[in-house]
């Protein structure tokens, strides 16, 4: 169940976090994984832990927000290893104000990575999974991008496009047995959370209803299931991942 042998899974924001999660799980169950983002030190590090557990996985730093340079990553891949069967747009990156403080830099940096680097990703791997007739897409998005968040108008928008955009790109790439799909994390474990004080991670804690912060292997699990054989009836969907904070 859920095996992903002979599959070629490119992941961005694989450095740490989510993507490093979404990597190391992908590669436990057969997959080869390209590690991306624009640290190669870092992705060097991932790709020797899934290699030490028996995992393959090879390294490739890229800019998502350049459309050449991603264009050319997923040609590159497909070369190497003849295929891209699964396509995890994760890479993020925040920039966070109160809109009447927001500069049009931090507007403009936010959307090119978080959202037309997805938009990038997407389109570079269009014709190569057309052509084989099969594709998973990935998107990670956020519950931010469902119910906003003050100060980030910027990763909102961002965030909420990208629900937009799975939503276009499963209705265009369905007929070729692709499937588009969204991730809507809540509030994850990170370098950040784990900084917190007690009193504001108990505040944080007090607005979830399973009790805790989730960890980005919850995250990782639900990219596992929705990139294996076993979801191939489901497109255009987001699944929130959040531990019951947001219901609709």
């Amino acid at each position: 169940m859920f095996d992903l042998s002979n599959k070629v899974a490119v992941v961005t924001g694989a450095s740490r976090g989510i993507g490093k999660s979404i990597a190391k799980a992908y590669a436990r169950t057969n997959a080869h994984v390209v590690c991306v983002s624009r640290t190669e030190k870092a992705l060097t590090a991932v790709v020797e832990e899934i290699k030490k557990e028996n995992g393959s996985a090879s390294v490739s730093a890229c800019d998502v927000s350049d459309p050449e340079t991603f264009n050319n990553l997923i040609k590159d891949t497909g070369v190497t290893h003849g295929s891209v069967d699964i396509l995890i747009n994760n890479a993020g990156i925040t920039r966070d104000r109160l809109i009447m403080r927001m500069s049009e830099d931090d507007w403009n940096t936010v959307i090119d990575t978080n959202l037309k680097g997805a938009f990038n990703g997407i389109k570079a791997v269009t014709r190569i999974m057309m052509k084989q007739r099969f594709g998973r897409i990935i998107n990670i998005s956020s519950i931010v991008g469902l119910v906003g968040n003050a100060g980030q108008a910027n990763y909102a928008s961002a965030k909420a496009g990208l629900i937009g955009l799975t939503k276009a790109t499963a209705k265009e790439l369905a007929s070729r047995n692709i499937t588009v799909n969204c991730i809507a994390p809540g509030y994850i474990a990170t370098d950040m959370t784990n900084q917190m004080d007690d009193q504001t991670k108990d505040s944080l804690i007090s607005q979830i209803p399973l009790g805790h912060i989730g960890s980005p292997d919850d995250i990782a699990a639900t990219a596992l299931f929705l990139a294996s054989d076993e979801a191939g009836y489901i497109t255009g969907q987001t699944i929130t991942v959040d531990g019951g904070m947001v219901m609709i």
